[in-house]
């Protein structure tokens, strides 16, 4: 399942990010999304959804939701 189908307010587990942009998988990277680290989708809006990652909160778009696997 990707992020992008993930249910709000539930904590979900990394498995896979799945990119063909090293610099996409570098950013990721540094805003502590990775592979085993918890992920939860605090709100979603047209086209975009927030995350929280770590101590962050972040907004993606759904592309990238799409690349997240949990």
């Amino acid at each position: 399942m990707t992020l992008r189908n993930a249910t709000e307010g539930k904590e979900y587990t990394i498995r896979e990010i799945i990119t063909e942009d090293p610099e996409l998988d570098g950013f990721l990277f540094s805003l502590g999304c990775y592979a085993g680290e918890p992920i939860t989708v605090v709100s979603r809006r047209r086209g975009s959804c927030t995350v929280s990652i770590k101590d962050g909160r972040y907004t993606i778009d759904e592309h990238l939701a799409d690349a997240i696997l949990i």
